[in-house]
């Protein structure tokens, strides 16, 4: 079976990948490899050997006195890469020394001095870390030499060979191993894989796969399979699970299959690992049943499910809406000694909450919390969290209580997603009280219940307590974040306290965070609302400028403060814009521009860009359609509205009481009644009440009608 779809091209002449690393090295670039081509004299060998002496006795010495003696001009104009060579090989074979200083004086002339190492220094320091089992030095001195742009992969490869030779290790491919996962570790797989082509070792070939595998080269990956087949090695259980996952990736679930069974044949079947990887391809393809087939055939082979199996088939269960099996699975795998996973505990309680099976959903929490194998707590707090994110306030009060009842005493974050519930439901007395009781039960106080009701406050016009919050907030010593200014400034934007509202925003640089959408949208939309266009259109430029990108909200808050002002050619500018950037337009986007052609009097205008919205398979809702009829009753064009009308009837809008309202009160001022009351009986046949406004207009038509009609 051979893998590879282009050609594997290993020759060292021919396969020089290297590039410049994106982090800045701070050793000036390496020497030509050779000693023989340093610059200035060369001497004599018992001068060098005179020179790499003194050397030594200052790499000896004080640290605090090397950069003394090494500027001495004796010293300066001397020093030559092939020195430190000879003084790294010899504190090599002298195996008293000790490494770890050979290393810091390396460093310290390479960053302080600037001295140029040799690319044959590196490798020897390297060979030296390693026999002396210091295994993260080396990793960390092999990746900087491997960052350098001057440095190709066949430079390193021979530098390393040369060092090998000198320390009296010619054979040993500990350096080679390292060295290849330096380039890894530095992002540069493909570098890997030409030093790969120079040194074939089973390990190091499952090293560089799952390299290229990381960075989505997955054609490279079957090239290095079928390099290592015909090279002879011996394919292990890690090649072969390498190219399991380079083939579930791409979502070829056969030929991973395929995989397996090669790798069967071969004897190399000695982990559960390249199966946990074909399971969760086949999972995450929503081929749950094969990949429990899988698992329950791993015992023909010696195998046995891992935790990682269970979790990743509960998780697939979960997926496809299996979620009786899935509890009935994670049930399984407990009374086997197996610990899942919070997020698949999380995942299969709500799942069974959002079916309705809430027994079941408490009866696992039990089971799990009173083995000891999740926090009772964290499963009651995802429910009670999910409850509140599905509306189902209720069924999160219920579970709260019975929390006392189980004697599981809520924490903060328990009281924190039911304040900030309360918030949402304009509760806030509520809320306020039970923040009082999270601080009277001395429970740790944390910006997230004073954001909500900040928010809350905010929201509903209770400006003054949210601000009193705020200085409570920072005088218990938290610190506002981004979500907390935009609160208040939304809040002040709501009041016209624009003064304000800016004010705030000035001041989250100073208090070191970050403005966001959230923050600029909240004050342009404060402008846009005051008809300040030039003020908001300033702003919207600002945060375009410091990168930060306006979303579909900062558009549509836009677009309407210039359609309110009858500005409509740049509202339909920015909406060409949005269009273009891929941010999709909504109904908002569109109530506010037809809303706006209708205001300028350009009703006509308007229709056909509803038509040419339809055209488009836009979707219009009620909310846009009764900004056109208004526009068509206002020019007492009621026959217009009416078959506008039926259009969006039989495009499938569900005409709400304002679209009702709109077109009963048009056709009443053209003294239509028979139309007028026909849709007063449709719209209450449909469950639709009148509304105090509407019962107005209908008096108001009335009494117009009437005083037309007297002689």
């Amino acid at each position: 079976m051979k893998l590879h779809r282009r050609p594997l091209l290993l020759h060292p002449a021919r396969f020089l990948l290297a590039r410049p690393h994106s982090a800045a090295i701070p050793y000036p670039p390496p020497n030509p490899p050779s000693p023989d081509n340093d610059e200035g004299d060369v001497g004599d060998g018992e001068r060098d050997e005179g020179f790499v002496k003194i050397l030594r006795d200052i790499l000896r010495s004080r640290p605090q006195g090397w950069r003394a003696a090494l500027a001495s001009p004796f010293v300066a104009n001397r020093l030559r890469p092939r020195h430190v060579e000879r003084l790294l090989l010899i504190l090599h074979h002298q195996l008293h020394d000790d490494p770890r200083l050979a290393l810091r004086f390396f460093d310290f002339l390479g960053l302080h001095l600037r001295f140029p190492h040799s690319p044959v220094s590196f490798a020897l320091l390297a060979h030296a870390l390693l026999r002396a089992g210091l295994h993260w030095p080396a990793s960390s001195l092999l990746q900087t030499f491997a960052s350098h742009p001057g440095v190709l992969p066949v430079d390193a490869f021979r530098a390393v060979t040369e060092a090998g030779r000198l320390c009296g290790a010619p054979r040993s491919t500990t350096a080679f191993d390292f060295l290849v996962q330096a380039y890894l570790q530095i992002g540069r797989p493909l570098d890997a894989f030409a030093v790969l082509g120079l040194l074939p070792e089973p390990r190091t070939f499952s090293d560089v796969m799952h390299g290229l595998a990381k960075a989505r080269m997955f054609d490279l990956v079957f090239a290095v399979f079928d390099e290592a087949a015909r090279s002879g090695i011996t394919l292990d259980v890690f090649i072969y699970t390498a190219v399991v996952r380079a083939f579930c990736e791409l979502k070829d679930l056969n030929s991973a299959k395929e995989i397996i069974a090669r790798m069967e044949a071969d004897g190399a079947n000695s982990s559960v690992v390249p199966y946990n990887v074909l399971i969760h391809g086949l999972c995450k393809n929503r081929k749950v049943t094969e990949a429990m087939e899988i698992k329950n055939s791993l015992g023909l082979g010696g195998l046995k499910a891992n935790d990682v199996t269970y979790c990743t088939l509960i998780l697939g269960l979960c997926r496809v809406e299996e979620l009786e099996t899935a509890a009935e699975m994670t049930k399984e795998m407990v009374e086997l000694g197996l610990v899942p996973t919070k997020a698949v505990c999380s995942t299969v309680v709500d799942g069974l909450r959002r079916k309705g099976k809430l027994e079941e959903a408490f009866g696992l929490v039990h089971m799990l919390g009173n083995m000891g194998l999740i926090p009772n707590l964290f499963a009651y707090n995802a429910l009670i969290n999910n409850l509140c994110k599905s509306g189902k306030f209720d069924e999160a009060d219920s579970l709260f209580a019975k929390m006392k009842e189980k004697g599981l005493s809520p924490d903060d974050v328990t009281y924190s997603i039911l304040i900030d519930s309360l918030c949402k439901r304009g509760k806030l007395d509520n809320a306020l009280q039970l923040f009082g009781k999270l601080k009277e039960e001395g429970l740790r106080v944390t910006i997230y219940p004073y954001n909500s009701l900040i928010n809350g406050h905010c929201r509903s016009g209770g400006l003054t307590k949210a601000e009193a919050l705020f200085r409570e907030m920072t005088e218990q010593g938290l610190s506002p974040n981004e979500s907390t200014y935009t609160s208040l400034i939304t809040g002040y934007c709501r009041e016209g306290d624009l003064a304000s509202a800016s004010k705030l925003h000035r001041q989250m640089p100073e208090n070191g965070l970050t403005w966001n959408t959230h923050t600029f949208t909240a004050l342009i939309s404060g402008y846009c609302r005051a008809k300040l266009m030039v003020k908001a259109a300033g702003l919207f430029d600002e945060m375009v400028e410091l990168n930060v990108m306006p979303n579909q909200v900062t558009y549509n808050v836009m677009i309407e403060g210039y359609c309110s002002i009858g500005d409509t050619a740049t509202a339909f500018q920015l909406y060409d814009g949005m269009v273009k950037k891929g941010i999709t337009p909504d109904n908002y986007t569109f109530r506010s521009l037809i809303t706006g052609l209708c205001m300028c009097g350009r009703v006509t205008e308007a229709k056909e860009f509803v038509d040419d919205l339809h055209g488009k398979h836009q979707a219009l809702n009620e909310m846009s359609c009764s900004s056109l009829l208004h526009g068509f009753c206002k020019q007492e064009r009621i026959d217009d509205a009416y078959d506008l009308w039926k259009e969006m009837v039989e495009r499938g809008v569900n005409m709400d009481l304002v679209c009702y309202s709109v077109l009963i009160y048009g056709s009443l001022t053209q003294q239509n009644k028979v139309r007028a009351h026909s849709l007063l009986r449709e719209m209450i046949n449909r469950g639709i009440k009148p509304d105090v406004i509407l019962y107005t207009n209908i008096v108001d038509a009335y009494s117009k009608l009437e005083k037309f009609q007297k002689p």
